[in-house]
């Protein structure tokens, strides 16, 4: 597909108060946007038919059954594809992320249509130090995985995706549907020879803000994600020494 022709993708699951107020912030860029209800419980229904009522060109995809961001995310590039969109913007449901610079990300994909765009962390003092913590836990892993520091920072979902390279994946591989897909796209993707650039985004964490993230569990989920990873870069070392020394 040669027509950059992006739209914002926003997997939601317990967050549709805040999700309507990050609809409100990004319309003004006349961005085409999908929403995935993510099997929510009625209370989050409610606020994303409103949503669609007060915006019917807002696409809605709904799953029966939560699947986890991995599963909400598949489910939305996959819409978009069918839809003719060359990139998916995704955008965090519950509000954390800076989306004036959204603009600033399609601009750079636009000039760079086969890389990945990512955006990393810029904390105010709203952020739980453990998150701090867990993102540098995450790069270390990243960069021992990919042999290089290219990654600045693996957790960060505001990112622009290149449609084609993402579909294939997401149909043909085995990943993390929970909180280890962030990680492990981003590094498939560059196993697969996609490159990436990194920007800063301004993340915020409210007082009263609602997470889906569980400290013990998704630590230890995220950490056999990168055992996995490792198993594989193992299988994968004769190219990616390859690229070291000829790239």
């Amino acid at each position: 597909m040669t027509e950059f022709n992006p739209c914002i993708l926003i997997p939601v699951y317990r967050h549709g108060k805040a999700c309507v107020e990050v609809v409100e912030n990004i319309l003004q860029y006349n961005i085409p946007i999908i929403l995935v209800d993510d099997g929510n419980a009625e209370e989050t229904k409610a606020y994303l038919r409103q949503i669609k009522e007060n915006h019917p060109q807002i696409e809605l995809v709904t799953l029966a059954k939560n699947q986890g961001k991995g599963g909400a995310f598949k489910a939305g590039v996959i819409r978009a594809k069918d839809l003719g969109y060359s990139h998916v913007l995704q955008v965090d449901a519950d509000g954390q992320h800076d989306s004036t610079k959204i603009p600033f990300f399609v601009e750079k994909s636009q000039k760079n249509p086969k890389k990945l765009i990512c955006g990393y962390p810029q904390y105010d003092e709203s952020a739980p130090g453990h998150r701090k913590g867990g993102h540098k836990f995450a790069n270390t892993w990243c960069a021992i995985c990919t042999w290089s520091n290219k990654i600045v920072d693996a957790l960060c979902g505001f990112r622009i995706y290149p449609i084609e390279a993402t579909h294939r994946f997401l149909t043909k591989k085995f990943f993390d549907k929970r909180m280890g897909f962030d990680v492990e796209i981003l590094i498939q993707l560059l196993w697969a020879g996609l490159d990436a650039e990194f920007y800063p985004v301004k993340v915020t964490y409210p007082s009263d803000g609602l997470s889906n993230f569980h400290a013990f569990r998704d630590n230890v989920r995220i950490s056999w994600v990168f055992t996995r990873l490792c198993c594989k870069m193992i299988l994968l070392s004769p190219l990616l020494l390859w690229r070291k020394i000829f790239k």
